[in-house]
Parts: C-alpha cells; sequence; structure tokens
C-alpha cells in the first residue's frame, strides 16, 4: 500500500453531551467502562496497520492528552508516531472554524510529507473498519476523495450528510444536514438513506489545492461536508465507500456505526454493549481494543451479611467493589463502590465515585469522582431530579464531575 499520512479531528467542544463535557473535550469522555470515544478510531487505524497519525486537538484538551500520552505511544525509532497537535493559530489568529480549516491550519504537516494518501477521520464515532479496504476501494476507483456511507433511518437525515449515489458508487447527489422532509432516500427504500460517515481519504495533492482554495473563500464556512464535498463533487472523481461491505477478521453480522453526539445516543451506545448478543464487540483478540488500564485491583463482589451481591447483564471494570448491591443493565467504569442494598439500573458510571447503601439509581449517566450519600435516589422522579441536574428530552438524567449529593 502507497505511503498514508492520517489526521484525526479531536477538538471538539461537544456542547450536546455536557455536562460530560464541562471539563474535557469531546474525544476524551469515557466508554464502555474501560475506554475513551477517541479509542475506536484510534484502534481502527492501529489494527489497519497505518501507524503515521496526527491528532488534532482544541477545546479542553488535558484529559485527552494525557490519555494519548498513556494508552498510544509508539516506537519513536520507526516512522511511526501518533502525536497530539493543538491549535496553534498559524494561518491566523483564531481557532478552527470548520473541518477543513482545521485541516488547513495544519497543512505544513501534510506538505512536509511523502505521503499520496491522506485519511481524516472524525474522533467521536463508535464502530470497526478495516481502512486498508477503504484505502482499497479509493484507489481503484482513482477518486480524489472518498466518503464513507451507511443507510441510517430517515428521520435522522437532519444531523447527517445524505448521499445519492451512481451504479458505480460515484456520488451525484449531496444535501448537509437537510430538513427530514427534503431528504433524498435511497432508491426503492423510502424509509431510508444514505448518510455520510464523517471520515474522508483524500489524494494528498487534490486535497492541498482545495484547502488552500476554499480557505481564500470569504463566503466559505471551511467545512468539509457544507464546502468541500460540494465543490469536488461536480468533478466525477467524488466516490462513495460502502461500510457494509467493510469486513473485520473473525467477525459477521451487520455493521455497527454510532454517532454519539448527545446524551440520549451516547447513552444508547453504552447500553448496545450489554445486549444478548451486542452489534459491537470489544472481545475479538483478532482485532484488540487498546486503551490504557490504570494499576488496580480485580473487580470484587462481596455478599453483605443476609444481603447478596446481584450482577445482571452488566459491565464491570477493574478496581470496583460491589459489597450486597444490585447492578442491572448498567456499565462501571474503574474504581467504582456501591454499598449494601443499593440497586443500579441502565445506568452509566463513568469511574471514581462511590455510591453509598439503599440507594436507587435509575437511567442515569455519573461522571466521575462522584460521591452519593446513603438513601438517594436518581431517576426514580425525573421532576425532582430537574431541579437539581440535567435531564434529557428522554429521561436520562446526568451527573455533573466532582458531585456531592445528599451529604
Amino acid at each position: 500500500m502507497a505511503k498514508v499520512l492520517s489526521m484525526i479531528l479531536a477538538g471538539g467542544e461537544g456542547s450536546r453531551l455536557y455536562p460530560l463535557t464541562q471539563s474535557r473535550t469531546k474525544p476524551s469522555v469515557p466508554f464502555g467502562g474501560s475506554y475513551r470515544l477517541i479509542d475506536c478510531v484510534l484502534n481502527n487505524f492501529v489494527n489497519s496497520d497505518l501507524l503515521r497519525i496526527y491528532v488534532l486537538t482544541q477545546f479542553k484538551s488535558q484529559s485527552l492528552n494525557d490519555h494519548l500520552r498513556q494508552a498510544w505511544e509508539v516506537n519513536s525509532f520507526t516512522d511511526t508516531f501518533i502525536d497530539a497537535i493543538p491549535a496553534q493559530m498559524r494561518k491566523g489568529k483564531h481557532w478552527y472554524s470548520g473541518t477543513a480549516d482545521a485541516i488547513y491550519q495544519n497543512l505544513q504537516f501534510i506538505q512536509s510529507d511523502e505521503a499520496d494518501t491522506i485519511c481524516i477521520f472524525g474522533s467521536d464515532h463508535i464502530y470497526k473498519m478495516d481502512i486498508r479496504q477503504k484505502i482499497e476501494f479509493h484507489k481503484e476507483k482513482d477518486a480524489i476523495l472518498t466518503v464513507s456511507a451507511i443507510r441510517l433511518p430517515k428521520d435522522q437525515a437532519y444531523h447527517f450528510g445524505i448521499i445519492e449515489v451512481d451504479e458505480e458508487g460515484r456520488m451525484i447527489g449531496f444535501a448537509e444536514k437537510p430538513a427530514v422532509e427534503d431528504a433524498k432516500t435511497i432508491p426503492g427504500d423510502p424509509d431510508h438513506v444514505l448518510a455520510s460517515m464523517g471520515n474522508y481519504v483524500f489524494k494528498s495533492q487534490e486535497l492541498q489545492s482545495e484547502l488552500i482554495r476554499d480557505a481564500a473563500d470569504d463566503e466559505s464556512s471551511h467545512d468539509f461536508g457544507k464546502d468541500i464535498i460540494p465543490y469536488l463533487m461536480p468533478s466525477g472523481k467524488v466516490f462513495v465507500y460502502d461500510f457494509t461491505t467493510n469486513k473485520i477478521p473473525n467477525e459477521e453480522g451487520e455493521a455497527y456505526w454510532r454517532d454519539v453526539g448527545t446524551i440520549e445516543s451516547y447513552w444508547e451506545a453504552n447500553m448496545d454493549l450489554l445486549k444478548s448478543t451486542p452489534p459491537i464487540s470489544f472481545y475479538n483478540r483478532a482485532w484488540p481494543m487498546h486503551t490504557h488500564y490504570p494499576p488496580l485491583p480485580a473487580a470484587n463482589f462481596q455478599n453483605d451479611g443476609d444481603v447478596t451481591c446481584t450482577i445482571r447483564r452488566s459491565l464491570i471494570s477493574d478496581g470496583a467493589l460491589i459489597v450486597g448491591a444490585t447492578i442491572r443493565k448498567s456499565v462501571l467504569g474503574f474504581n467504582c463502590f456501591v454499598g449494601q442494598g443499593t440497586d443500579i439500573y441502565q445506568s452509566v458510571l463513568l469511574g471514581d465515585t462511590k455510591i453509598g447503601k439503599n440507594c436507587v439509581i435509575t437511567k442515569t449517566i455519573i461522571d466521575k469522582d462522584v460521591r452519593i450519600a446513603d438513601g438517594i435516589e436518581i431517576g426514580v422522579n425525573l421532576e425532582d431530579d430537574k431541579k437539581r441536574f440535567t435531564v434529557s428530552d428522554e429521561g436520562i438524567v446526568v451527573i455533573p464531575k466532582g458531585s456531592r449529593i445528599g451529604f
């Protein structure tokens, strides 16, 4: 395979995930007990043997930088690297004004590199992809740009770039986040659209030329979806890669991809991991999921007198101590303590959390470093919860980092 340079956009503010993004950037939000959101895309590149990666950061990036340093160091004696690049205002005194502007402001890394293929991926989606297969498709089509796409329900169209494609895989139509009633559906399937997954493969020289042209356009919003794709599409050299054709070793079934841009989608993605047959698995040894594991003992489950510790369909990370409590359909991150008689249901604990005795926690996301006193109920009376916490439209309660409840 020709030389490839990869750039991961990891500067997202993540306002729709607030308060989980109150003190961290969106890609750094913990996920699935042991991981961070950015780990999914990094594992896709590492398992695809693509180890020349720049991670472009911006907002509240310290926890992300710490994670990259702890989990993603590679051998500096070879031509491999995973380097965090902060926003440096090289092209003017302003932050990144769009996804294309983020790459343009770091254009020198592309210009000084010998790579002929540039991968530009987002950092906050949950999925697996052998990126080599997409690059092979890109080469076969001699494309300037290849965009990954997935079939989604039409009622979600307003969240994504919606694509039309011909029989050869060429993009012939594109609308960025259209109204649902205006979204073009898949021919023969009026209930679904073909949505951009927000990851791109470019020819290097053509990408450089396009970024320079776009940067000089004062009318542009400097965004790949809004500006770059519509400008390049008429050339006939923009192709669409069908994500469902991507094959991961030792895995079968439908391709899974989820944008975790909202509290609801984040909670649902965690709950997906708990299904009897999860739509995405982190247990495939042929596609290992790397991350940073802190030095903690194994999870410990203890009965307390006549009170039995019960765990049902849950993920419990290292350092957990569960004493006479019931955990059902929940995800617990590192170093969680749960006291006697407490019942936790359909909840996500990000880690470093202590919950007292006889509590009831239902459909709640609890950020790190939270302490909850004995006898507290959360997620039971949403009207009361709304007076104290963030509650999503779907009834998911979110407890911010560092909260002290009932003390």
